[in-house]
């Protein structure tokens, strides 16, 4: 479950929190079972296509009902393994420690923590808030996400997250916790104007021409 970003103060570490969430691997796998559903369902036309073929082929009832299940079954299976393997490298959070100026910080994954580095490897940290306002007369709210880069000697790390709180503030936090060891904390903010919809072209104009023909 995703999470305004952050910072908590423990009594061993200071954390950007980014997601909330339970870590390790069996977790990983539990928190997987849900979302693997979706994957018989978007399968389901091909599911249905094999059964239709069955039953044209004479076989009988029993025979395709059984052979569905275990298609089935073998999709969700495999729809679980890749949710579970998709979602193990997500960040939940990034610990610095210690408490006050840190030395040392390392990502915690879905998965686990991942080994202690020194803090100077984390070179920049990038906060782009994207909002997206409505248009006049769109009753839908305006959207805000966050995306969070972590530039890190020799990879990045990036992630995007709904946000509705206070990216200045934030920024303003980082800087204070990481600006001593020397990491560059850059904010930035980009607006845009949620796109209108576009009538059907080819439905207004026949409209048109049946609205003339009738006053004529």
């Amino acid at each position: 479950m995703a999470t305004d970003p952050l910072l908590r103060q423990g009594p061993d570490s200071t954390d950007l929190v980014l997601r909330v969430g339970p870590v390790g691997p069996t977790w990983n796998v539990l928190a997987s079972a849900g979302p693997a559903l979706f994957t018989p369902l978007a399968l389901g036309a091909l599911t249905l296509i094999v059964a239709f073929a069955m039953a044209l082929a004479g076989a009988r009832a029993s025979t395709v009902f059984v052979v569905v299940g275990v298609i089935v079954g073998l999709e969700y299976l495999i729809g679980w393994l890749a949710v579970a393997s998709s979602r193990a490298r997500d960040i939940l959070r990034v610990e610095f420690a210690p408490v006050g100026v840190p030395a040392s910080l390392r990502l915690v994954r879905a998965v686990g923590p991942d080994d202690w580095l020194p803090v100077k490897t984390l070179r920049e940290v990038r906060l782009t808030h994207k909002v997206v306002e409505p248009y006049q007369g769109d009753y839908k709210p305006a959207v805000s996400t966050l995306a969070l880069e972590l530039v890190l000697r020799g990879v990045q790390e990036r992630l995007e997250l709904p946000f509705d709180g206070d990216p200045q503030r934030l920024a303003d936090a980082l800087k204070a916790l990481l600006g001593p060891a020397g990491v560059v904390v850059v904010l930035r903010t980009e607006r845009s104007t949620r796109d209108r919809p576009q009538r059907n072209s080819g439905w207004t104009s026949g409209g048109s021409a049946s609205v003339g023909s009738g006053g004529g």
